[in-house]
């Protein structure tokens, strides 16, 4: 039986203010563990302003320097437990001399967690639905779906489809600690809470619409770059820089990017090599003080080899262009008297989407006063890919922003750059 020591993950505090905290991971290999490690660090809104990863093929070691974002306090204790949980177990020391890993070994697969729901009811107010995202996301609940509506009087029945990280959900503590904190930043309008798990008929009610406008399927999930970029886009006008070098390494290909930085770049990056079963054996990453991102990686496919087919080289570096210049989608439409606003993000081959997305609009939502009538986060397969796509239906009042501040708002806190 494989074990994990404490050593597997070190976290040294900062020397002195104002400087990053060093996280060391040093575990087995196995393909995607810099997606897992980098998705882990993007849940807790934490910032890689620098990286380095090396691995024999069997046993890797990793460092990143790592940086809070809006000032509120880290988890330390609770960071390195998950990082601890992605990382593959090492075996016996008894027969760690002859264990080497094989490509098939190294993809492990993850157990799907239990689904809950979670149905309370509530009166409505301004930032009700980011606030109760940020409790979840605080308690380790992560978000499946959700489905919110308003009723005429003014109370608001939430449907939330959750797992919890902890697997403690099914326990009754477990469950009377979530209402207790959901009751804290409800106070007395929250009339009712219930946690069940799901069932196969209620899952099959609350699925998503499979339906999407027809100008939000061109304009979200568009895999294209443009072919010139306008000044006054939502998004940064540059063009990730991204080449492949097969010249400097006899066993590797070299992949070079040069991009703005923005919040879990590092994570998009190795997202996509996992999707593509390409192993890195060595990295490097650094984020310039101006926001450039500079990231050098040595990597080889499944069987070992660098890659030298042109058409899975321009197929990669095709979709890493793509992923850093657009790793979310957000655009607002008009459907007559109603307001609808779509944001969307790629779901990772592993089933895995994207952390904080929904605490992120929501906040950016809660910010402009613009008030949620119904929200709704489903799945859709567009273009031979699945993504993770949230509707939500903007209360039409004089508080509301305009459609521009809207897609600002929402874009710039997705990407970090508020």
């Amino acid at each position: 039986m494989g074990t994990i020591c404490d050593d597997v993950v070190q976290i040294r505090p900062p020397d002195s203010a104002g400087e990053p905290t060093v996280i060391t991971i040093n575990c087995p290999d196995k393909i995607g563990l810099g997606c897992d490690l980098s998705r882990v660090i993007l849940f807790f809104d934490l910032n890689i302003v620098r990286g380095d990863a090396s691995t024999d093929g069997t046993w890797c070691f990793v460092v990143f320097w790592v940086v809070g974002r809006g000032g509120k306090a880290t988890k330390w204790g609770l960071l390195k437990k998950r990082l601890l949980g992605v990382c593959p177990t090492a075996p016996p020391a008894s027969v760690l001399c002859r264990f080497q890993f094989c490509p098939q070994e190294m993809m492990m697969t993850d157990q799907k967690p239990q689904v809950f729901l979670l149905k309370f009811c509530c009166f409505d107010r301004n930032g009700l639905l980011h606030d109760v995202t940020q409790v979840l996301c605080e308690m380790e609940l992560t978000i499946l779906k959700v489905k919110v509506s308003t009723t005429p009087d003014g109370r608001v029945i939430d449907l939330f489809f959750i797992t919890d990280t902890r697997e403690l959900l099914h326990t009754r503590k477990r469950k009377e600690e979530t209402k207790d904190h959901l009751k804290s930043i409800l106070g007395d309008s929250m009339t009712s809470c219930e946690i069940e798990p799901t069932s196969g008929e209620i899952t099959t009610y609350l699925q998503a619409s499979p339906f999407l406008p027809p100008e939000i399927s061109e304009e979200i999930f568009n895999l294209e770059l443009p072919k010139e970029l306008l000044k006054g886009s939502h998004y940064k006008p540059y063009v990730p820089n991204v080449t492949v070098d097969n010249s400097l390494s006899p066993g590797h290909s070299l992949i070079q990017i040069i991009c703005h930085d923005h919040k879990g770049l590092l994570y998009d990056v190795m997202r996509v090599l996992k999707d593509y079963n390409i192993q890195l054996s060595y990295g490097r990453f650094y984020t310039s003080p101006k926001g450039m991102c500079e990231i050098d990686l040595f990597v080889v496919q499944m069987d070992g080899h660098k890659i030298i087919d042109d058409s899975k080289l321009k197929a990669l570096c095709d979709r890493l262009r793509m992923e850093m210049y657009k790793p979310l989608r957000v655009a607002v439409v008009n459907r007559g008297p109603d307001t609808e606003l779509f944001v969307a993000n790629p779901v990772e081959l592993s089933g895995k989407g994207r952390p904080r997305v929904f605490h992120d609009v929501t906040l950016a939502l809660k910010m402009l006063h613009t008030r949620i009538f119904l929200a709704e986060i489903g799945r859709h397969v567009v273009s031979n890919r699945e993504w993770e796509v949230y509707r939500i239906l903007l209360c039409d009042d004089e508080s509301s922003a305009d459609y521009s501040k809207i897609i600002d708002r929402v874009m710039k806190m997705l990407m970090g750059w508020d």
